[in-house]
């Protein structure tokens, strides 16, 4: 018993020694400072590049991840809503071999670019919206049927259970059309509720407007929209607000840049449902990172045993902005 006391003073002087921590925290430091290679590349590729959304949170979270991490991060893809362009932008990156690719999963269709860069030896990684049918190393976003599905719990208490209601967003994304059956999927439990349709206003603020305005026009009766995209909610809120229906006709939409949030503020919108898109991006350019330096290394070689070191598929969960706590966002 004497022997382990004696032990135990020793280690606790060890550790109360400021010079013994002083040089641990020196050698932790050395450490890390050799890991970082300031020649690795990451790569984003996405499409519709200069849309606020993805430039506020996306391309911001992912730039500051690459300073502090102390590697070189590059953001490509085309500046309109593109897929075509983004699957070029992939796959003449993927000639340049960097050391990680963060893609945008906006499109089934990109599959085959993604499937290059994962055969020729490129670390991938797909965010947002997932593409299944692709040999991506791992995925982080949301749960986009969750998405509808709040949308048209919301829904059905704004407008007590009863009226016309439609949905617009970009209709063939895979993320998307999941929101729009989760919606469906809950408005289709109440018999009173009638569901008139989903459009297509393709991501763009002029279009949802349009569409909007078709919508009140032919349905005087309109009880609520839903939107599915970034541009859905101010286009939605701009056609009400001229049709001078704010607050009676419903909105729920995705997304909280400053315009979603003013007009939550101005009761146009009545819900926001929020995807945590700086979680999945800081993560998914660490997800690179890990599985270059072998972080948490799982055999005597991995990539010989086919294994990825971590995980496949993340669900960086929804936040909800609703007239009651929507201060809490200004600014933020």
């Amino acid at each position: 018993m004497k022997y382990y006391l004696i032990l135990i003073s020793i280690l606790t002087l060890i550790a109360c020694d400021p010079e013994k921590g002083a040089k641990y925290r020196e050698q932790q430091a050395a450490n890390q400072a050799a890991e970082i290679d300031p020649n690795e590349e990451y790569v984003m590729v996405t499409t519709a590049v200069n849309m606020p959304l993805y430039v506020n949170h996306d391309q911001a979270a992912f730039k500051k991840w690459g300073q502090q991490r102390g590697v070189k991060t590059s953001i490509l893809g085309p500046s309109e809503w593109d897929v075509q362009a983004q699957i070029a932008t992939i796959e003449q990156v993927v000639g340049t071999r960097p050391t990680g690719l963060l893609i945008n999963g906006t499109d089934p269709a990109i599959a085959s670019a993604i499937n290059k860069a994962v055969e020729a030896g490129i670390p991938t990684v797909v965010y947002d919206s997932d593409i299944p049918l692709s040999k991506r190393h791992a995925f982080l976003g949301t749960d986009w049927y969750e998405m509808g599905r709040l949308q048209g719990e919301a829904m059905v208490k704004l407008i007590n259970g009863k009226g016309k209601v439609a949905c617009m967003g970009i209709l063939g994304m895979t993320n998307q059309e999941a929101g729009f059956q989760g919606l469906q999927d809950v408005l289709a439990e109440y018999p009173n509720i009638e569901f008139i349709g989903k459009y297509d206003d393709k991501a763009n603020v002029e279009e949802a407007a349009r569409i909007t305005s078709d919508l009140i026009s032919a349905n005087p009766d309109l009880a609520g929209v839903c939107g599915f995209d970034a541009n859905s909610g101010p286009g939605i809120g701009l056609a009400i607000k001229e049709a001078g229906k704010a607050g009676e006709i419903k909105v729920t939409t995705v997304d909280w840049e400053p315009e979603h949030l003013k007009l939550v503020q101005e009761g146009v919108i009545d819900l926001l449902v929020g995807q945590k898109r700086e979680l999945f991006t800081w993560y998914g350019a660490q997800f690179l990172y890990d599985m270059v330096h072998q972080t948490n290394q799982l055999s005597g070689d991995d990539q010989a045993a086919g294994i990825t070191n971590v995980p496949y598929h993340v669900n960086t969960g929804l936040l909800t902005i609703t007239p009651e706590n929507v201060d809490q966002f200004i600014g933020s």
